[in-house]
């Protein structure tokens, strides 16, 4: 194969997943190759390029992603393969810790067939609640304590280990709230704009006072290709996502204004757990290299509703 990247994308099938993959495959010099064991990914998600391939593998097998790895050959791996969801990790926390088989599994193979860098996908979780505002990448401890962010923390250790040990250059992506057209159902904009386009009652855990910050997905994947392209950021790791503040119930107040919805709001108890009351990235790195400000809110959530059929 006669391309200049040789690019393995692990859940590929996966919102952010694919979304970058589509980005990466505008360079005709790449050809990437999707992994996704398909328990969350979709199908439709997948590019349809004639330098994408996809595969149906799960990395926390090794039987699966050995035979890919070392066929291949690869110069680039993004690592974002992860059991994802608030409620879906809380209810399955030993499937969560499956998911350090995946970590053991990519790291070792990156080793040991010569990838040149592992971008790996961390999570806001790992902050844990925060002591202040905004998030630092450095100056922020890191106090996680849920199954999905302790294992997300491990991950960032494997990048280090592997990095001071073998040589392999890592960057981490500390990802705090994406949202696009293809996100699934079950995350909160995407499910709190399915109901509003349908009109029917939008359900918040809690009094909605908690924060959150949205980074609409093609901010988030023209960021990634440009450190990617700079080979920015080696051996570092940065916060990918909005840093403009929105309380849950402002958040629905605009999905109803934006969608022209009659939907009710209906307040659950809060969540026992898994539901942190602020996030706020500090996020100069990522402003830094687009040298632009992010998508508003608003507009983001005119797009999604323009590209997606909700009929």
């Amino acid at each position: 194969m006669n391309f200049k990247h040789k690019i393995l994308i692990t859940g590929g099938a996966g919102f952010i997943p694919s979304s970058l993959a589509e980005k990466l495959l505008s360079n005709p010099d790449n050809f990437v190759v999707l992994t996704d064991n398909m328990v969350t990914g979709q199908s439709k998600n997948i590019p349809k390029h004639p330098n994408c391939r996809f595969i149906k593998a799960d990395v926390n097998s090794y039987e699966d992603i050995a035979p890919i790895m070392t066929t291949v050959g690869f110069d680039f791996v993004f690592h974002y393969a992860a059991m994802v969801g608030v409620l879906r990790t809380l209810e399955n926390p030993v499937g969560v810790l499956d998911d350090i088989k995946g970590l053991q599994n990519i790291f070792q193979l990156c080793k040991n067939t010569g990838v040149k860098r592992v971008y790996y996908s961390s999570s806001s979780e790992v902050y844990g609640e925060p002591v202040h505002l905004p998030q630092h990448e450095y100056e922020t401890p890191l106090n996680s304590r849920l199954p999905y962010a302790v294992v997300k923390n491990i991950g960032e250790c494997f990048c280090r280990s592997y990095a001071k040990e073998h040589n392999l250059p890592y960057t981490i992506l500390r990802f705090f709230n994406t949202y696009g057209p293809k996100q699934s159902p079950d995350f909160v904009i995407s499910k709190f704009l399915h109901a509003a386009m349908r009109g029917k009652d939008i359900t918040i855990y809690g009094d909605g006072s908690q924060t959150r910050t949205f980074c609409y997905i093609d901010d988030n994947v023209e960021f990634t290709e440009k450190i990617f392209n700079g080979n920015l950021f080696v051996n570092d790791v940065v916060n990918v996502g909005n840093a403009e503040l929105t309380t849950i119930n402002s958040l629905v107040e605009t999905i109803i204004k934006v969608s022209g919805s009659k939907s009710k709001i209906i307040n659950l108890p809060p969540l026992k757990e898994g539901d942190m009351t602020r996030r706020q990235p500090d996020n100069s790195k990522m402003l830094s290299v687009l040298n632009r400000e992010l998508l508003p809110l608003e507009e983001g959530l005119k797009r999604i509703i323009k590209i997606n059929n909700f009929s």
